[in-house]
């Protein structure tokens, strides 16, 4: 079955997260200021709705102690002090409201991505007039490529993508800018090689013929170009998928979204979570991880190495 790409100029109704395998593309999104934001997590307008997105792919560190855990984990990936991750999350969110001072566009299957905020939060990607924002971040030092994966508008699975922004941190590192050159005082110098930032569907093979300034009514579905064509994590992790999946074959500290979601018990949330929860000692530390009590830990841990 062919995947459709949505779009609403506006704004759209929640209802539209059940259409799982379709794209949800908000254009013309504005950031809204907000003590909360930072360099991977913001709120966003959608004509008059609000919205919290989360990045998909990358993680920008902490920009307070609010979470030590997490920081402390940050730090040491960066090889910084957590004070200094610190000032890597804050260059990391101007980066981000920079980028986001011009209208942007949202891709989105209004997948929770949890959060602390009383505003449901989604994972998106997010499309700036230089291309996408996640590996702009990487690109400059500013967020590692960590988190939680889906195939990208365009691509048939995630790894495509995972490796793209795997080299963006190889040339940030190798060039000691961002987090990689804080300690020889280069936090705030960009990259200086131009480098090609997706844009998952360019305006000349969008066939909607729907203008940004244009606000319709309803929700249109887009006939999309084979080149565009996607597939939902529902549609790749079906049920025949689960029931081949070998006992004892799942590293748990790298395995994708995907990989996660086709042992039997573990939906989207509960694969957010895991990832979220890493790094892990070891399988037997699932335990830790909310909602899985022993009874869920029983069911899944075979799978795990």
């Amino acid at each position: 079955m062919l995947t459709a790409i949505v779009v609403w100029s506006a704004s759209v109704d929640l209802r539209a997260r059940d259409q799982s395998k379709d794209w949800i593309v908000l254009k013309d999104c504005r950031l809204i200021p907000n003590p909360a934001n930072d360099g991977d997590s913001f709120h966003v307008s959608a004509g008059e709705k609000e919205y919290l997105f989360r990045l998909y792919f990358v993680d920008a560190p902490e920009t307070d102690e609010m979470t030590p855990r997490r920081l402390i984990e940050q730090a040491k990936y960066f090889s910084v002090t957590v004070p200094q991750a610190i000032e890597v999350g804050r260059a990391a969110k101007d980066f981000t409201q920079e980028k986001l001072s011009q209208p942007f566009t949202v891709f989105t299957h209004m997948s929770d991505a949890m959060g602390q905020s009383r505003l449901e939060r989604f994972y998106a990607f997010v499309e700036t007039q230089q291309g996408d924002l996640g590996e702009q971040l990487v690109r400059n030092g500013l967020a590692r490529s960590y988190g939680f994966k889906t195939a990208p508008p365009g691509l048939t699975n995630s790894r495509i993508e995972a490796q793209k922004l795997q080299q963006f941190e190889d040339e940030a590192k190798r060039e000691k800018i961002g987090a990689w050159g804080v300690n020889v005082g280069r936090l705030n110098v960009h990259a200086q090689a131009p480098s090609s930032f997706s844009a998952f569907v360019p305006k000349k093979r969008t066939r909607s013929g729907l203008s940004p300034a244009i606000s319709p009514a309803v929700l249109s579905p887009v006939a999309t170009p084979a080149a565009l064509i996607t597939r939902s994590p529902v549609e790749m992790n079906g049920s025949h998928a689960k029931q081949k999946i070998p006992l004892g074959k799942i590293d748990i500290n790298t395995a994708t979204e995907k990989e996660l979601t086709t042992v039997p018990g573990i939906g989207h949330v509960m694969a957010a979570r895991i990832i979220a929860a890493r790094p892990f000692r070891s399988a037997d530390d699932l335990k830790r991880v909310s909602g899985i009590g022993e009874k869920k830990y029983k069911q899944i841990r075979p799978y795990f190495q």
